[in-house]
């Protein structure tokens, strides 16, 4: 009996298969995944290019793995991210609002605009301090949460944080992320709730090696090699920034150190001087008074001496005063 082989649903090739070709599953993921309320569901999608082209100096093409919009008009775009980079909630935003105002070459009018909803679905963590893998973004009044301007909706799921248990109550939820979290080149049995489920088994046939071209398999290939490459610039790049903020860490905490050391010797220094100075300063004084009190004993005696008619030359030898000062006794 030949063992099926199964691609792996988050490559670009097979991602774009399941989600880019079948209105059915497309319809069933986004009510799965997006937020919407009773009554909003989506009844079924019509695709249109995924290729949005900002207009901007460079002509850089961002591209939007599937997008659609339902029978209401409201816009729906997904897009699978294997890494998470600093500008991609910023080209998420671009494409969302693009698609947004591009609704006025027809409408013609505000009143006829329809929400857009983004989809992300990031094979990477990019809020490592938050438990959640599920992440709404909406225009709110930041007072009153409830009062939401209608317009531009965002997703992003951390697929690696998901856990089947964390959802319980969303069926559908856990069913679509257990496929794209599951499902990869090494499975070969597919779990009964897979099998089940007609949405989630179709897509599962649509992942077998056997529907796809030698040049399809070669394309698939080459998607996860530079997946691959991908991670090791990444790796490398986070390595390279861990030493050099280590090295800069290093050379700011010497600087600190030393400007700590230089502030803690002088105020040790200054203590110290005080210390010598007022030891310097009461020996000092000690031997100023010590002078003084001397001097005040012979001014005492040189003054008695001469109210006994002692001659002044015999009082100088005597106190070791000079003529001048005990003349003015």
């Amino acid at each position: 009996m030949k063992v099926l082989r199964y691609l792996d649903p988050r490559a670009d090739l097979t991602f774009k298969k399941i989600f880019g070709e079948h209105p059915d599953l497309t319809t069933s993921f986004l009510n799965a995944l997006l937020p919407l309320k009773d009554g909003e569901q989506i009844e079924t999608v019509e695709f249109l290019p995924a290729e949005l082209v900002p207009n901007t100096p460079l002509k850089k093409n961002t591209i939007v793995d599937v997008r659609c919009k339902d029978t209401h008009g409201r816009q729906f775009l997904v897009e699978m991210q294997m890494y998470w980079t600093d500008t991609f909630m910023q080209r998420v935003l671009f494409n969302a609002s693009k698609a947004y105002v591009r609704q006025l070459d027809k409408a013609c009018h505000y009143s006829y605009l329809q929400p857009v909803y983004s989809l992300s679905l990031v094979n990477d963590i990019f809020e490592p301090k938050m438990k959640e893998f599920y992440h709404l973004y909406d225009i709110v009044n930041i007072e009153h949460t409830d009062k939401v301007i209608d317009g531009l909706h965002f997703v992003f799921v951390e697929l690696p944080k998901f856990k089947p248990q964390s959802v319980l109550d969303k069926k559908m939820m856990v069913l679509w992320l257990r496929f794209l979290t599951e499902m990869h080149d090494d499975v070969r049995e597919i779990p009964d709730e897979f099998i089940e489920n007609p949405e989630i088994h179709k897509a599962v046939t649509l992942l077998e090696e056997s529907s796809y071209t030698e040049a399809q398999l070669y394309g698939y290939e080459e998607f996860w090699d530079a997946v691959m490459v991908e991670r090791t610039i990444k790796d490398d790049a986070l390595k390279y920034g861990t030493q050099q903020g280590m090295k800069v860490g290093m050379e700011k905490g010497m600087k600190k150190g030393m400007e700590m050391g230089m502030e803690k010797g002088m105020q040790k220094g200054m203590q110290k001087g005080m210390e010598k100075g007022m030891e310097k300063g009461m020996q000092q004084g000690m031997e100023i008074g010590i002078e003084k009190g001397r001097m005040a004993v012979k001014l005492e005696m040189a003054q008695k001496l001469k109210s006994l008619n002692y001659p002044i030359a015999d009082i100088a030898k005597t106190t070791g005063l000079t003529i001048e000062q005990i003349e003015k006794l």
